[in-house]
C-alpha cells in the first residue's frame, strides 16, 4: 500500500508588515494565490484586529512581538521577520504559542560595512562639520583637521559576516587589525594578518572600536561603564549593530570627558521611542528608561557624534537580498519546511 502524503495547505492568510510599494508589486505577484494584507505598522488594538486570522506574518525589527501580541493573534503559525537580528519577538513567548519563526541570517554584511566606513571617514576627516559651513559659503578650514585611516588601528568586536567585511575594507586602507571574539576565525586572521585579543586589551588599543556583534544577554551593555574608561583616550567608536550593546549614559560620559574624540551611530539604545518625543510623556516608560532616552537625545546633538536612523542596511541590493530570502522563507513554510529557523 503506498505511503500517504500529508496534504499541504494550499491557501494561507498572510500579514506583511512596513513593506514598501515595490515590494508589496512582488509579494502580490508572489501569492497570489493567497489572502495577503499590508499594513504599515502595528500601533493599535484596531490594526491587531485585522491580521488576528493571519496564520503568516513577514515583519521588520520595529514590529514587537512578546507574549501580549501573541495572545491576540490565536491563529499565528509562523513569522519571518526581514532583517538578521531577532531581538523584537520574544522567542520563549514563541516556542509556547507555538510559532516557529525565521530570519534572514545573510543579505548586507558588505553594506552594513561600507556603512560603517561611511562613518568612519565622516568623523576621520569632518565631513559633516565641513559640508556644513561651505553650505554657508564660509570656506575657512579651522577646526576641519581630520586624521589619516591609513596606519592606525582598528578593533573589530565580532567577526561574523559584517565584522569580515569591515576588517577587508580596513586592510584595503592599511590598518592595523585587533579583534575581539568569543568564536576566532583562523583563516579570517592568516588572510588579513588579524590579532584576536582580549575585549580589554582591543579597547585600550584601538584608534578605532566598531561593533558588530548580536544583540542578546550576553552583549547586553558589552561597552559599559566599566569597561568604556579603559579606551584609548582619542578614540572613535562605532555602533552599526543594535543599540543596546552599548550603555549609553557610559557613551555620553566618555564623549564628553574626552575619552572618546567621536562615535558614528546607526543604532541607538531606545530607538524605537525617540521617534516621537510626547512618547517621552508615557506612563508606560521607565525611570531608567527615561534617563536612557533623554541620554539618547543629547547624542543627537553633540558636535562630535554622527548618528543616522538605523540605515545601515539601507541599499537597493541589500533590500532586493532581504526580500528574495523571505519569499523563500514563506514559499519553504508552505511546503511544511522551517528554512532560517531561529526557534
Amino acid at each position: 500500500m503506498p505511503k500517504r502524503r500529508n496534504k499541504v495547505k494550499s491557501k494561507f492568510k498572510m500579514a506583511f508588515l512596513g513593506c514598501e510599494p515595490w515590494e508589496q508589486k512582488e509579494l502580490r505577484e508572489k501569492f497570489k494565490k493567497h489572502d495577503i494584507i499590508f499594513l504599515p505598522s502595528l500601533e493599535t488594538p484596531a490594526d491587531y484586529k485585522k491580521i488576528k486570522d493571519r496564520e503568516i506574518i513577514s515583519c521588520f525589527i520595529y514590529s514587537r512581538f512578546g507574549q501580549k501580541e501573541f495572545e491576540l493573534l490565536p491563529e499565528l503559525k509562523y513569522i519571518t521577520t526581514r532583517s538578521t537580528g531577532f531581538d523584537h519577538i520574544d522567542l520563549q513567548a514563541a516556542k509556547k504559542f507555538k510559532v516557529k519563526v525565521s530570519n534572514v541570517p545573510e543579505y548586507g554584511s558588505n553594506t552594513v560595512a561600507e556603512h560603517t566606513f561611511a562613518l568612519i571617514l565622516a568623523l576621520a576627516r569632518k565631513l559633516y562639520q565641513s559640508i556644513e559651513r561651505t553650505k554657508r559659503s564660509d570656506f575657512s578650514l579651522d577646526g576641519l583637521r581630520g586624521f589619516d585611516l591609513q596606519g592606525k588601528t582598528i578593533g573589530v568586536v565580532g567577526t561574523g559576516n559584517i565584522g569580515a567585511h569591515v576588517i577587508r575594507i580596513a586592510a584595503g586602507f592599511g590598518m592595523n587589525i585587533l579583534a575581539y571574539d568569543v568564536k576566532k576565525n583562523p583563516k579570517l586572521a592568516r588572510k588579513y594578518k588579524i590579532k584576536y585579543v582580549s575585549l580589554n586589551k582591543l579597547l585600550g588599543q584601538s584608534d578605532i572600536i566598531s561593533l558588530h556583534v548580536p544583540y542578546n544577554k550576553y552583549t547586553h551593555h558589552l561597552i559599559n561603564k566599566n569597561n568604556i574608561k579603559l579606551i584609548k583616550k582619542g578614540a572613535v567608536l562605532i555602533n552599526t549593530a543594535r543599540g543596546g550593546v552599548v550603555e549609553t549614559k557610559a557613551l555620553v560620559k566618555a564623549l564628553t570627558s574626552g575619552i572618546l574624540a567621536g562615535a558614528g551611530l546607526d543604532v541607538l539604545e531606545e530607538e524605537g521611542f525617540i521617534k516621537e518625543e510626547t512618547q517621552l510623556l508615557d506612563k508606560q516608560v521607565s525611570e531608567d528608561m527615561l534617563q536612557t532616552l533623554l541620554q539618547d537625545h543629547i547624542l543627537l546633538h553633540m558636535d562630535n557624534v554622527i548618528v543616522t536612523p538605523h540605515n545601515a542596511f539601507n541599499s537597493h541590493e541589500a533590500l532586493g537580498r532581504i526580500l528574495k530570502t523571505t519569499i523563500e522563507n514563506i514559499e519553504s513554510f508552505i511546503k511544511g519546511k522551517v528554512i532560517n529557523r531561529v526557534v
